[in-house]
């Protein structure tokens, strides 16, 4: 019989080729489970402090509102509004009838300082204000001072002397002028008279610039210029202003 030889079984080996199994890592999963907790956390430490912060605007809200109503109170005591109660009884003094032609308005603004003791000792002894002015000008003519004698007729001409311009009002807007600033000595009382001298200086000023600009002479053109076209349409063709 013949003899059949045995060889030895190969070992079998995995082939390298073959992906290697996978493994799980503990410490990962416990650093998202870990992740996922703390942003759970953070999302209702938020919540809560957004309630905690509504509840406490709520309950301080009665309180705020009661503070603010104090403190109007007291704005209101310490700068009341002036209460003005004028006398019931008017008494007309003259009654005029007046023929003034007004022909033009300056409106003028003027920084007046007036000021008392201002020298060494002015920061114990001293007052000082800066007052804001704002005024107006009103000049023109007055009619009533035409005479017979200053209208004559020259053939087809029209001769008219008219009285000169004069300024009718020169005066202060009260409602637009006020003081700007005041400084007092801390020895000193403010004296009471000062903003009115500051508003008389202040009234002859406005005067002075709206002079001093031309208003007297614009007031005269402007008052020839109405009247021209006035006794124009009146038929009189030829209109000479002497």
């Amino acid at each position: 019989m013949e003899e059949i030889e045995k060889t030895p079984q190969e070992n079998i080996s995995p082939s390298p080729a073959d992906p290697a199994p996978k493994t799980s890592n503990p410490l990962r999963t416990f650093l998202g489970v870990l992740a996922g907790l703390m942003l759970v956390l953070l999302l209702i430490v938020v919540l809560a402090f957004s309630f905690i912060s509504r509840q406490f605007d709520r309950a301080v809200q009665p309180i705020q509102e009661v503070n603010d109503r104090l403190s109007t109170q007291v704005s209101q005591f310490l700068h009341p509004t002036p209460t003005i109660i004028p006398d019931p009884i008017s008494i007309v003094r003259e009654v005029q009838s007046l023929a003034r032609l007004e022909t033009i308005q300056y409106s003028v603004e003027k920084v007046i300082t007036a000021e008392l003791n201002q020298g060494a000792f002015g920061t114990l002894f001293g007052d000082r204000l800066l007052f804001v002015a704002h005024g107006y000008v009103i000049a023109g003519i007055d009619l009533s001072k035409l005479t017979e004698d200053d209208i004559r007729i020259s053939g087809e001409t029209l001769r008219v002397k008219l009285p000169p311009a004069e300024v009718f009002v020169a005066t202060l807007d009260n409602e637009n002028s006020y003081v700007y600033d005041r400084d007092t000595g801390l020895l000193r009382r403010a004296d009471t008279q000062l903003e009115s001298a500051a508003r008389r200086a202040a009234e002859a000023e406005i005067l002075r610039t709206a002079t001093e600009d031309g208003i007297l002479d614009q007031a005269q053109k402007n008052a020839e210029t109405y009247l021209l076209s006035l006794l124009n349409s009146l038929g009189f063709s030829r209109v000479v202003f002497e």
